[in-house]
């Protein structure tokens, strides 16, 4: 059976998150829905990271296995075709060998979050961004980021309900930098490891969105990850301005 390696965009606000669910809608029910108007089913696929309920992506990456010898190109189209109306694209498609395993070949995983700082409500970003009225101090923000780099427990910024066999987790980079957006000025954190825990980056820009407010300290952050406790997390910020916006792999995949 051939394999194919599917690099997929999608808008969260509609789905439940990434992974099939019972009774809502996800992003994998939607494209194992439209493969099977392709091939007939049962199809499952295998995603890099499973995204939460409202998060959104523009480089996540998925396989699935055919039994038809697909030109990758039209399998791309054929699936963008069935795929409407929802908010999901397959960017690119390429056959890829039996072994290669979206999640498993991965060595990293990076995602943007993006805040805007304004007083007026977002109107063509509603849903795409967090929105705060007030300004972040981004130099104290990276400066509490800095606390987090390296191999640590991170208990304090892992969800309750985390099913990660163990809170221990490198992150090699936690970014903050300010942009100018579309629709004004804007907070970027850039975040990449091999693997994350469930909530991370969002408790990781809640807790330094206090930080760059002025109610943390950049030390309070070092404090939080020793406590090694989720009761001394900040609070976790919205989902809808999380992106997962690339995955790593020894090689390139997509070219």
């Amino acid at each position: 059976m051939p394999r194919f390696a599917l690099k997929v965009e999608y808008q969260g606000a509609p789905f439940a998150g990434w992974q099939r669910q019972k009774d809502q809608p996800s992003v994998q029910g939607a494209i194992e829905t439209a493969l099977a108007r392709l091939e007939p089913g049962p199809h499952t696929i295998a995603a890099a990271g499973r995204t939460d309920a409202g998060v959104h992506a523009v480089g996540q990456v998925a396989h699935c296995d055919l039994t038809r010898n697909w030109d990758p190109f039209r399998l791309s189209e054929a699936l963008n075709y069935h795929l409407k109306p929802a908010p999901v694209a397959i960017v690119a498609c390429v056959q890829v060998a039996d072994y290669w395993h979206a999640r498993f070949s991965a060595l990293e995983r990076q995602y943007l979050f993006r805040i805007l700082t304004r007083r007026a409500q977002p109107t063509h970003d509603e849903g795409q961004v967090w929105h705060l009225k007030h300004d972040l101090d981004v130099e104290a923000m990276q400066a509490g980021a800095d606390m987090l780099l390296g191999r640590h427990d991170f208990t304090t910024f892992r969800s309750t309900i985390c099913q990660a066999e163990s809170p221990v987790k490198t992150l090699d980079e936690l970014r903050v930098e300010r942009v100018n957006g579309f629709s004004g000025p804007e907070i970027h954190f850039h975040v990449r490891a091999r693997s994350f825990l469930h909530n991370q980056v969002r408790s990781f820009v809640g807790t330094l969105e206090r930080v760059g407010a002025g109610s943390w300290s950049p030390q309070d952050v070092g404090d939080a990850l020793a406590a090694r406790e989720r009761v001394a997390c900040g609070p976790v910020c919205p989902g809808h301005g999380l992106y997962l916006a690339r995955v790593g792999y020894p090689e390139e995949v997509f070219g």
